[in-house]
């Protein structure tokens, strides 16, 4: 759930900018560069030195609001916090690894993709009353969309790097609620019937098939260290976990397997979040709300 709300704020403008090829300009108006203020306004985080405004945050906190109200959720003031300040330290760490690879946002990118977005809600009236609908003004919704474009690109070049293949199980299951049932399969195993005709019989949709996977892709992590440890046409003990009681089964085993869709999303993802843990626990974050 908290995912699915971070997603709607972290990528809400970067889905509406994309949403339609690029479109000439034109007539449409600008968005107005930003000025220098000659004092600093109040910080609600600074991460490496970089300042994110109480504004900034506040108006993130109403957008992340406005999210739970779309999906029908609610999340407790510190919950709302802890979510805030994760995407947007994240925001910013991002950007600042971007910039340590040489990438910089320069006004004209940032200006076509400002003109686009004018474009894409119907011109400059409906843009300002979209900024207002979103808690935004100009200045600053133009050094948001900023930091999130430096930080979309360095997200791509992490999971660019990700391999398209590896290491990976293909297995079955037979899934039961109770460990009478498990014991009983178990042991018609043992004497000799065909583990595929008794995944049948529990599951005839897909006969227990889990497909092929790699490590950290199952939810039940002892189904898999028990699948990672078994020679292809072996199954494993009975195996407990939340969902209820296993037996897996692995039908072919690969060291250089293709991923699927999932299971590369998946990996791109974690390598995403394995960077920012890595940037946080190196980084100097001062939370001064």
């Amino acid at each position: 759930m908290k995912n699915r709300i971070l997603l709607l704020i972290s990528i809400l403008v970067i889905v509406v900018i994309y949403a339609c090829s690029p479109k000439s300009a034109g007539q449409i108006q600008s968005v107005p560069q930003a000025t220098v203020t000659p004092t600093e306004e109040p910080m609600a985080v600074r991460v490496n030195g970089t300042g994110i405004t109480i504004v900034e945050f506040q108006n993130e906190q109403l957008r992340l609001q406005d999210a739970n109200t779309a999906l029908n959720e609610e999340l407790s003031e510190s919950e709302q916090m802890d979510l805030v300040l994760s995407e947007l330290v994240g925001q910013v760490l991002l950007a600042q690894g971007a910039a340590q690879e040489g990438y910089h946002v320069d006004a004209g990118t940032l200006q076509v993709h400002i003109d686009e977005l004018i474009a894409n809600v119907g011109g400059s009236d409906q843009f300002m009353s979209w900024l207002q609908t979103n808690h935004y003004d100009e200045i600053g919704f133009r050094a948001t969309l900023s930091r999130q474009l430096a930080a979309a690109w360095m997200r791509d070049k992490i999971t660019a790097a990700v391999a398209t293949t590896a290491t990976q199980v293909h297995a079955r299951q037979i899934l039961v609620s109770d460990r009478a049932t498990a014991d009983n399969i178990y042991r018609q195993l043992q004497a000799g019937t065909d583990f595929a005709t008794l995944a049948a019989n529990y599951d005839p949709t897909t006969s227990g098939d889990l497909g092929w996977f790699p490590r950290g892709y199952l939810y039940q992590q002892a189904v898999e260290d028990a699948a990672f440890s078994l020679n292809a046409g072996q199954y494993s003990m009975v195996i407990e976990t939340d969902y209820g009681f296993h037996i897996v089964q692995v039908i072919e085993r690969s060291d250089n397997q293709p991923l699927s869709a999932g299971a590369l999303h998946m990996l791109q993802e974690q390598a995403i979040q394995d960077w920012l843990d890595a940037r946080w626990a190196a980084s100097t974050i001062d939370v001064l709300i």
